[in-house]
């Protein structure tokens, strides 16, 4: 991925983020068709969809790692490639379910992407994440070494300590991809709650597998094998009864595991 000659100069990014007709494939594997959608600066998009959708290929695509084979993803109007990918990639911020920890203390693993951040952005930072109170309790608090890729710690500290970074680092776009899936219902809960602060001043994507995760965005997206299958609020999706109802329906207890929803969806 090379910038080209003639970048669009832009002083600052708001997040406004928009796939026109997007289509990708991974060499003979096509994994994204025809999809297209608008996410307007300030809103929060959940991404549900079964494993292989094309849900983590979408954010790719928004930060640029990939170039799509037709279409345009636009960033404030302006096409991705046409933005240089330090601009763009310093306008986003992500939080992986796979997380990468180095071998460097609690606080400078948060402070990776805002080095000269003040310790007190740091630990509000970490407090958001639900990570303060669990980092208190280390031998040397936010001075404890931790190893390479986090070992001493759970998988769940590993997750908040990563969201602690991201959420320091304060950009335009948020992408949380599956980020409390190691955590246990009620500290999701408690997280989701004081990331809602702060949605409000980020694009934020949110990728999960948890229905509790994305029901209060803006909008959904449910992709699958590609392509979007259903849009719209946790309440319009619940109506549809579709594969979001479905899993809604199996994760709440009101279908078993195995069940299906009404509606042709649901069915295939």
């Amino acid at each position: 991925i090379e910038d080209p000659e003639n970048l669009v100069s832009m002083d600052e990014i708001k997040g406004q983020v928009e796939f026109r007709n997007v289509t990708f494939s991974y060499e003979e594997e096509k994994v994204m068709q025809n999809m297209s959608f608008l996410v307007k600066p300030g809103q929060t998009i959940g991404i549900v969809g079964p494993t292989g959708a094309g849900k983590s290929t979408l954010v790719n695509l928004i930060c640029r790692f990939y170039e799509c084979n037709t279409g345009e993803v636009l960033i404030d109007g302006i096409n991705v490639r046409n933005i240089s990918k330090q601009k763009l990639r310093d306008s986003i911020t992500m939080a992986m379910q796979d997380t990468f920890l180095f071998s460097d203390t609690v606080e400078g693993n948060i402070a990776y992407g805002a080095p000269d951040a003040p310790m007190m952005h740091i630990e509000s930072a970490a407090r958001t994440a639900g990570a303060h109170d669990f980092i208190l309790k280390l031998s040397e608090a936010y001075d404890t070494i931790v190893g390479e890729r986090g070992v001493g710690l759970s998988g769940g500290q590993r997750q908040r300590v990563s969201l602690a970074r991201s959420l320091l680092k304060d950009a335009a776009v948020l992408i949380l991809d599956d980020i409390t899936s190691s955590v246990d219902v009620e500290t999701e809960q408690k997280i989701q709650q004081s990331l809602r602060s702060i949605y409000s001043d980020k694009t934020t994507f949110i990728i999960s597998h948890r229905i509790s995760s994305v029901k209060d965005c803006d909008n959904i997206i449910v992709l699958d094998k590609g392509v979007i299958v259903e849009q719209g609020s946790h309440a319009e999706l619940i109506a549809n009864n579709g594969y979001y109802y479905n899993i809604y329906a199996i994760q709440s207890g009101i279908l078993p595991v195995g069940g299906e929803a009404p509606g042709d969806y649901g069915k295939k």
